[in-house]
Parts: C-alpha cells; sequence; structure tokens
C-alpha cells in the first residue's frame, strides 16, 4: 500500500511538472524564424521591412501570453543581433514600421529582464 501511494504521489507530481513545461517561455527556434524575414532590414540592406517580416512578428507578438514569454523573445532577438551584425539605428524603426506596440525601447542594448 506505502508503494502505490508513493507512486500516485510520483505521477501526479510527473503530470504537474509536464503541464509547467509545456507552458515554457516562446522558444529561440520560433523566434528566430518569425524573425528571420527582418534581417535584410535589421543589417540595412533592404529599405523597408517586408510583408513577411511584419507578418511572423506580429504572430510572434500575438503568442505572447506572459511577460517570461516577452523576456524570452527579447532574449532571443539579442543573441540573433549580436551574431548577425543588426544595426539599432533599423532595428528600433521595426516595431512602428510593422504597426506592432512593444511597450519597451527595441535595441540590442535593452536589458530584457526589467521588460515589463
Amino acid at each position: 500500500m506505502k508503494n502505490l501511494f508513493f507512486s500516485m504521489v510520483s505521477m501526479v507530481s510527473l503530470i504537474f511538472f509536464l503541464a509547467n513545461v509545456s507552458e515554457a517561455a516562446i522558444a529561440c527556434g520560433t523566434v528566430d524564424a518569425k524573425a528571420a524575414a527582418c534581417f535584410g532590414f535589421a543589417t540595412g540592406k533592404a529599405p523597408t521591412p517586408t510583408s513577411a517580416c511584419c507578418s511572423g512578428l506580429q504572430q510572434l507578438s500575438q503568442s505572447v501570453k506572459t511577460v517570461d514569454d516577452k523576456k524570452a523573445i527579447c532574449r532571443c532577438l539579442k543573441a540573433g543581433a549580436r551574431s548577425l551584425g543588426v544595426q539599432d539605428r533599423f532595428l528600433s524603426k521595426i516595431p512602428s514600421a510593422c504597426g506592432i506596440k512593444v511597450g519597451f525601447p527595441v535595441s540590442t542594448a535593452t536589458n530584457c529582464e526589467t521588460i515589463p
């Protein structure tokens, strides 16, 4: 009987763990895929963000459910921006050009941990 009790407790704990994992913040792979079309503009190689860029970022924006999601997206974008030569002067223009309200300054210098 004691073993059955511990088995049940373990099973319930596993279920709660898996439920919390499925609600984890947005993955960088998802962020990268949605933002990939913005690369040309963000590096200064295209005169405006493409419709695919704006569409991807709007989809990403709509997927945000929590502050942790915002922070995760910010961290992913910053990591990509550093390695790809993104320029702040172009990056900061993307939200307004795409009609997206993010609620914080978009920059490679943004502290993702202070996002409200």
